[in-house]
């Protein structure tokens, strides 16, 4: 099933008013992905799911609120995962959450959605790993010589092999940073 801006807002506030009934501890949860710029307006599509970044592991009462909504809505379990929760493990971009957009969704859910720079920094490590609609909604970002350059050395830091630098290098040449990809 996926999910627009109005699906996304809809299933969102579901999971903070049944979290908030399950009387869940306050939550900030990350934002990344297609969910966040779908959110944001930075992309116009729809998404089959939302990834998470924080926390790591969530709190058995936000699974369990995920669980009923997905049961409300008709919704897979996995309408809202944390798959690239390793991101957050090796490191997110310093300074993530000050540029994240910040949305309530009741009194116990925080949303830090991920700013359109940070998105740059997933969409460049996602685009070489993955390729396909990744490399889409990175060029919708018509991102700097600069941000691409910070955001391929950020990835870097994550995949360190020479073979991720290959991947990299050919794909940042292939999308027109060719500068970007002679300085890493």
């Amino acid at each position: 099933m996926q999910m627009d801006k109005n699906q996304l807002l809809r299933n969102l506030t579901e999971l903070g008013t049944v979290y908030e009934q399950l009387n869940g501890p306050v939550i900030d949860v990350g934002i990344c992905g297609g969910a966040a710029l779908i959110f944001k307006d930075l992309v116009y599509r729809t998404t089959k799911d939302i990834d998470t970044l924080f926390p790591v592991p969530w709190p058995e009462k936000f699974k369990e609120a995920v669980k009923i909504v997905a049961r409300n809505f008709g919704l897979p379990e996995s309408w809202i995962n944390s798959g690239p929760d390793m991101i957050t493990t090796m490191g997110l971009p310093e300074g993530f959450k000050d540029r994240a957009e910040v949305s309530q969704f009741g009194t116990r859910f925080t949303a830090y959605f991920a700013s359109r720079y940070d998105q740059i920094f997933f969409k460049v490590y996602a685009a070489a790993d993955r390729g396909g609609y990744h490399v889409d909604d990175l060029l919708s970002l018509k991102p700097t010589n600069e941000e691409i350059l910070a955001a391929a050395r950020w990835c870097q830091t994550h995949d360190t092999s020479e073979g991720f630098l290959i991947i990299l290098k050919s794909m940042l040449e292939t999308l027109g940073y060719g500068e970007s990809a002679k300085q890493l």
